[in-house]
């Protein structure tokens, strides 16, 4: 019986270290989790923009990409994407700036291939996405986007108006108004 119940407690202990371990190692999600973007597509033929843009909208969710308008016109539903770049800049003004560089493919059973490749900086999208039936293409289109709920305000600080006033030799100052 005494054997049993440390055998038991050894078991208890392996099962309670390998559960802190995978929750003190649980790895970060992607910086694009969660994230919806709103975006305008430009079709493009032999190189020359299309006359109308197409409003869409990109939404990311555990390394998975959704696109209204893909899903729409031709099935796609969520295609798997792979970050191929992700780094940290400063720009001109002083400021850190996130760069992904992001690629996504998926094929329909019907040979249909979409592929998306796009930069994201902060809350900015650019990049293109091509589809080929039989590796010939057959739409190509160019968008820019932005992060729905727009760019995140700055906090502004507030300044106390300070007046300055020119005092004469020889004369006595106001006392300040409050």
């Amino acid at each position: 019986m005494m054997i049993k119940k440390q055998i038991s407690f050894k078991y208890l202990m392996l099962a309670s270290v390998v559960l802190f371990f995978t929750l003190a190692f649980k790895t970060e999600k992607d910086p694009l989790h969660k994230r919806k973007f709103n975006i305008m597509l430009d079709e493009s033929k032999d190189g020359v923009a299309g006359k109308k843009a197409i409003s869409d909208k990109l939404e990311f969710k555990e390394g998975k990409l959704f696109s209204d308008y893909l899903y729409d016109k031709f099935g796609y539903k969520w295609i798997r994407y792979r970050i191929n770049k992700d780094s940290i800049f400063t720009d001109s003004t002083d400021t850190e700036v996130r760069l992904l560089v992001v690629e996504a493919s998926a094929t329909n059973p019907d040979n249909t291939t979409v592929t998306i490749n796009f930069e994201s900086q902060e809350w900015d999208l650019d990049g293109t996405i091509k589809i080929t039936k039989n590796d010939k293409l057959k739409k190509y289109f160019d968008f820019v986007g932005r992060e729905k709920g727009g760019k995140p305000k700055k906090v502004k600080v507030k300044k106390e108006n300070k007046l300055f006033e020119i005092i004469e030799p020889g004369t006595v100052p106001d006392p300040p108004k409050r």
